[in-house]
């Protein structure tokens, strides 16, 4: 929101030696945002003076007209004789008074102005553009001073263009759509600084006549419930705006179009109440406000032919045929709050004039906003919330304004349909701005503030005031205060509202900066600690934390070759989702993990190594819709258990990808590429960093889709599998657009058992005895077997065992391999001797050689 000091110094009385540092405090103080405060007389240096155009000489012979000037400038040159200039600009001629920056001064961008040969003549200066100085977007030609310009050349021309003033830019939060327009700014500076405030909203307008200033039905009075309308005759077409209105509506970023249109705008920005003006001789008959139906379409004022949804508020003609929602209901010419139509806009020959001014639904306005991405200033307005009470007074100074500046005369009747219905009292217990706030409010004072914000404040009861329809109540042998709030603050709906009004007004600065007391703790929880121990685990063993959307896409399922019947195809849809092509919460953290490894090849990363931890979320067989529940009072038990039977399980996962190499060539020489057993790996890091004994954890051969039938383990913790790891499907690669030999792992956190209490380990200080021995066995027989065999087989001398080396050639035959293990016996309480350590070793041999057939090699 953008706005003069001078236009807000209308309605404020603002102190005349208020500085720019204490118009900001000001602002802040109540919670408004300045973007920036600029003082124009600042953006431009240098002389700024009037000239009168002496002579015009038109220069040929070049790509564009150009024209070399005499301009009287008066003394300002310092000799008083014609300044000479050069100026590409048609739209002046001799005798006009025009704005020219002489050689010295600065325009806005640090452009200095200086005396210069250009188109081989002499150009001491510029004759300016408004948006050369600053004043905006317009650059078709120069300013041209009205022939009434008080003054005479050589004068500093900044008031005259309005570079004597003060700019305002103010963000303005959506709750304080008030606030967008020059009557809430000031109302806001008035309660800031205490001064005198004169509300532009409350002065007398005449009411409605029982003779209407046009023909008009509301059929809606829901989504617009307050319609009023007056009519003008004998407009002069070709009446311009105003220059001082004109300025404004530049500095508050609206271009200007006619004068009719002009004051909607004007009246926009200085009341908040947006409001529209139709050429009524274009107009056929009746019109009617109503929803839109199926098949009804628009064209917009920004030429969009627009398709309308029902759900859409309209303004018809019911005079144009054609219409396809039945007799009577008209054509539509208006997409309501939002933007005009083309059919009857505003024309370069208007004569009659029909002002509207409503108030209409919040809700439906931002829909509809949206649904057609049309973001008007109005709309902007309107979703925010409008002051009911003004479209009265708005059409009143619009026929004031129309009237003095374009002529013509308002007709009698002036319409007004209004369904406003009052506003609720609010019960507040005098004592909650205290308790909540920290600050001691008095009753009174909290009564006066609400009282200067514009709320009607009745003292009622203790304990609670006797109004069924209030909303709230006063603690028990509390004093209860019932606010009524004015009609442009909708944000004031509950008691909390009211609370932070008082704090607001009272001052933020007064509330004092105290650090809550920090309540004892018992710290993380178990199931904290063990994502964090994870987490930590994995990023030591080089793997990156991402943290994708948890959305998934409908043709993931067929991507990955999920069963039809795989629970992991029941992902739930999201009634409104953030992308339509991923309306879908996640199954399997699979999916979004690998758009993020896509995404990261396509940018030139190689060697990836990612992990997420996160939720997935599993739909409940047989779960239908949630109850309806209100928020008049707490739920019951049963609603609580009804809602909570339909919310989705939601289980945390944790899953890697990797794609490249864990071990980079170098001149040392070659790579190693990742493969299923890095995703194996991954499995073991996790289950370890989660506490659970390496004892306890198991690696079969399995087949789960999406990954390698050949090439997918189970990893199961003593007998539940709690994941699945290795290289993923050829063809789901291929369909994701992945490289080859991509892996991945994804384990189910919440299905691992909490972890053992660990007795210390016993440290001995008796040297190791160090045994390696080859097996030979069956293809079939998963490694992890025969190590298991080998741990019982050895007993407690057994320290520690790893498998290092798998070995097959057409030595061992066909089907068959080595696997070589490296085992680490100790005694706690002695050396071994030689006899001891190989007794071991055969005894472990001899039971894999009973369970899984393995004999030694070369043996």
């Amino acid at each position: 929101m953008r706005v003069s000091l001078s236009w807000l110094r209308e309605h404020v009385a603002l102190p005349a030696e208020l500085s720019l540092a204490e118009l900001d405090d000001a602002l802040v103080r109540l919670g408004l945002e300045p973007e920036s405060i600029v003082d124009l007389r600042e953006t431009v240096t240098g002389p700024l003076v009037v000239g009168e155009v002496l002579e015009i000489e038109e220069l040929t012979g070049f790509k564009k007209p150009i024209r070399f000037c005499r301009v009287d400038v008066g003394a300002a040159n310092g000799t008083g004789e014609p300044q000479e200039i050069v100026c590409g600009a048609r739209n002046f001629a001799v005798g006009d008074r025009v704005v020219v920056i002489l050689p010295g001064g600065v325009l806005p961008g640090n452009f200095a102005i200086g005396a210069r040969k250009t188109y081989g003549r002499n150009s001491n200066g510029m004759i300016c553009s408004a948006r050369e100085l600053g004043l905006g977007d317009d650059h078709s030609g120069i300013i041209v001073l009205p022939p009434d310009t008080p003054g005479k050349p050589g004068d500093d021309a900044r008031p005259l263009v309005g570079l004597d003033d003060v700019i305002v830019e103010v963000e303005v939060s959506p709750d304080r759509g008030y606030a967008l327009s020059v009557r809430g700014i000031a109302r806001e500076l008035s309660h800031s600084l205490g001064v005198p405030f004169t509300d532009p909203g409350l002065v007398p307008a005449p009411g409605g006549t029982a003779e209407p200033a046009y023909p008009i039905e509301v059929r809606d009075t829901v989504g617009c419930d307050r319609f009023a309308a007056r009519l003008v005759r004998g407009v002069d077409p070709a009446a311009r705006t105003p220059d001082w209105m004109a300025r404004r509506l530049t500095v508050a970023g609206i271009r200007t179009i006619s004068l009719p249109v002009d004051i909607t705008n004007y009246l926009m920005v200085e009341l908040g109440q947006p409001m529209h003006a139709f050429d009524a001789q274009r107009l056929a008959g009746a019109l009617v406000v109503r929803r839109a139906v199926s098949g009804e379409r628009i064209t917009t004022l920004d030429g969009v032919d627009r398709a309308l949804d029902p759900e859409d508020l309209v303004i018809c003609d019911a005079g144009l045929p054609g219409s396809v929602a039945g007799e009577g209901a008209g054509v539509p010419v208006s997409l309501a709050a939002v933007m005009g139509g083309e059919t009857s806009e505003v024309a370069e020959t208007t004569t009659e004039v029909l002002f509207e001014a409503a108030h209409w639904d919040p809700v439906t306005v931002s829909r509809t906003a949206r649904r057609h991405r049309l973001f008007s200033e109005a709309a902007k307005r309107w979703e925010r919330g409008v002051d009911p009470a003004l479209p009265l007074v708005a059409l009143e100074r619009a026929v004031e304004l129309l009237t003095t500046y374009g002529g013509g005369a308002a007709t009698a009747g002036i319409t007004d349909h209004n369904h406003v219905r009052p506003r609720t009292p609010i019960i507040l217990d005098a004592g909650l701005p205290t308790r909540r706030v920290g600050v001691e409010y008095p009753p009174a004072r909290v009564a006066a503030l609400l009282e200067e914000v514009g709320c009607q404040v009745a003292a009622g009861a203790d304990r609670m005031v006797e109004d069924p329809g209030a909303v709230g109540q006063a603690g028990a042998g509390g004093t209860a205060l019932a606010v009524t709030p004015p009609t442009w603050r909708p944000d004031l709906t509950d008691p909390a509202d009211l609370v932070e009004e008082v704090a607001r007004l009272d001052g933020y600065d007064k509330i004092p900066a105290v650090l809550p007391p920090a309540p004892p703790g018992r710290g993380l929880t178990p199931e904290q600690r063990r994502r964090r121990a994870v987490a930590r685990a994995l990023a030591e063993h080089g793997y990156v934390e991402v943290a994708p959307w948890p959305f998934a896409a409908p043709e993931l399922a067929d991507q990955f070759g999920l069963a039809a019947d795989d629970p992991r195809r029941n992902a739930i849809r999201l009634a409104n989702p953030l992308a339509d092509t991923e309306p879908l919460l996640r199954t399997s953290l699979l999916g979004p993990l690998l758009q993020v490894l896509r995404r990261n090849l396509g940018r030139g990363f190689r060697d990836l190594a990612l992990y997420e931890i996160g939720p997935v979320f599993l739909s409940r067989p047989g779960a239908g819709a949630p109850p309806a529940m209100g928020v008049d009072r707490r739920p019951t038990e049963a609603e609580f258990a009804a809602a909570d039977a339909v919310v989705p399980d939601q289980p945390r996962h944790v899953a890697v990808v990797l794609a490249g190499e864990v071990d980079p060539a170098g001149w040392w020489g070659p790579g190693r590429p990742a493969g299923w057993a890095d995703a194996v790996q991954a499995g073991r890091i996790v289950l370890a960093a989660a506490g659970i004994p390496a004892d306890r954890v198991t690696v079969r051969a399995a087949e789960r889709v999406p990954w390698h039938p050949g090439r997918c383990a189970e990893l199961r913790v003593d007998d539940t599998v709690v994941g699945y790891a290795g290289e993923l499907h050829p063809a789901v690669l291929a369909t994701l657009e992945l490289p080859r030999r991509t892996s991945a792992m994804e384990l189910d956190l919440d299905a691992v058992p909490p972890a053992p209490v660990r007795a210390a380990p016993r440290v001995s200080g008796f040297p190791p005895a160090l045994i390696d021995v080859a097996l030979v066995v069956d293809d079939a027989v998963p490694a992890d077997d025969v190590r298991q065999a080998l741990v019982d087989g050895a007993g407690e001398l057994l320290e520690s065992i790893g498998l290092f080396d798998v070995y097959a050639s057409e030595q061992l035959g066909a089907g068959r391999r080595s696997l070589a293990y490296n085992l680490t016996f100790r005694a706690p309480d002695r050396t071994l001797t030689a006899e001891e350590a190989v007794a071991a070793r055969d005894a472990a041999v001899a039971e894999a050689a009973r369970r899984h057939g393995a004999t030694l090699r070369g043996a």
